[in-house]
């Protein structure tokens, strides 16, 4: 598989990335087959990833890696379970240094430009659950969840939270990173502890539907950095930084920017720039100045079709036939 690079940072689409991880198993590591671990790729860093496959449709991941070189990875609109994920130290007495989580619906996760940074050591715990793992709780034969829940399982753009973590939440992490068990008795534990997290995630999630808990709080300084981010993202929608990039150039962490982006203008950073460059699009379009191939180009899509996908989705028509019509 061919890495395109430069000088610096290394460019992989999301997908190559992961197979490159996949491509260094490292089965010695354990003697349970629902449990592997990958090398991470020695062309890209050091360190591993390790899924556990707890039952079908419910994945466990843990994962303490760091890059070589920054890593700029991409994706476009693709379908994602339900995950909850806490970005942390993986050892354990570390853990109360861990803040946050994000909770992620079922639906469709936009596609978006993200960067790893070479500086830092990525460590996280997830969980990914299908919708029918999830609709199995329900005891109905209908799999009717309640409505509380319902804007979890979706068909449009996916539901996302920062939540705040809690000393029960470490609790679970720790039993979860020191597993005592092999085997059978491993994977009940895992399972256990995986739902133990996801129910006290829910918990937090019925406060926050019925207003008794609210989102993370914005500090009016916050908020003039976000909006600072909004004016960036502006200037360069045709060759936009990363989170990581926008993030430290305004001045907050990468939590804050995605939480505090959605909660201000309602939708997420890369959804907000799609927005935008989508309507720079139109407007280049309406007024002549550029075809469909140079409209796309300037708004910064290399494929014309993927643009084409984007404009469609966003307007209802394709921009051939919006330019077309334009000009008659």
């Amino acid at each position: 598989m061919a890495i395109a690079s430069h000088r610096h940072p290394i460019t992989l689409s999301q997908d190559n990335y992961w197979e490159l991880v996949a491509e260094n198993e490292r089965t010695a590591l354990t003697s349970d087959e629902f449990d592997v671990t990958w090398q991470y790729p020695a062309q890209l860093g050091h360190g591993f990833v390790r899924e556990i496959d707890l039952r079908e449709g419910l994945v466990l991941a843990i994962a303490n890696y760091q890059s070589h070189r920054d890593i700029i990875t991409y994706s476009t609109d693709r379908e994602h379970p339900l995950e909850y994920r806490f970005d942390s130290p993986t050892s354990a007495r570390h853990l109360s240094q861990t803040n946050f989580y994000y909770l992620y619906g079922s639906g469709i996760a936009p596609g978006e430009r993200g960067k790893q940074d070479a500086n830092q050591r990525d460590q996280w715990v997830s969980v990914h659950m299908e919708p029918d793992i999830f609709r199995s709780f329900a005891g109905q034969p209908d799999g009717e969840i309640p409505a509380v829940f319902q804007h979890l399982l979706r068909d449009q753009e996916y539901y996302i939270r920062l939540g705040q973590a809690t000393p029960r939440m470490y609790a679970a992490l720790q039993q979860i990173l020191q597993c005592p068990y092999h085997g059978f008795t491993k994977r009940m534990f895992l399972e256990s502890k995986a739902l133990e997290l996801m129910t006290l995630i829910l918990e937090q999630e019925i406060e926050v539907q019925e207003g008794n808990q609210p989102l993370v709080k914005l500090k009016p300084d916050d908020v003039d950095r976000l909006h600072w981010a909004k004016e960036l993202l502006h200037q360069n929608f045709d060759q936009p930084l990363s989170l990581m990039q926008l993030a430290r150039q305004v001045g907050i962490n990468e939590c804050t920017l995605k939480q505090g982006f959605r909660q201000l203008f309602g939708t997420t950073v890369f959804g907000y720039l799609r927005q935008y460059r989508m309507k720079q699009a139109k407007l280049m379009l309406l007024e002549g100045r550029m075809n469909v191939r140079e409209a796309a180009q300037a708004v910064g899509y290399t494929s014309q079709s993927r643009f084409a996908s984007v404009f469609r989705k966003t307007f209802g028509v394709n921009p051939k036939q919006f330019s077309n019509r334009r000009s008659h």
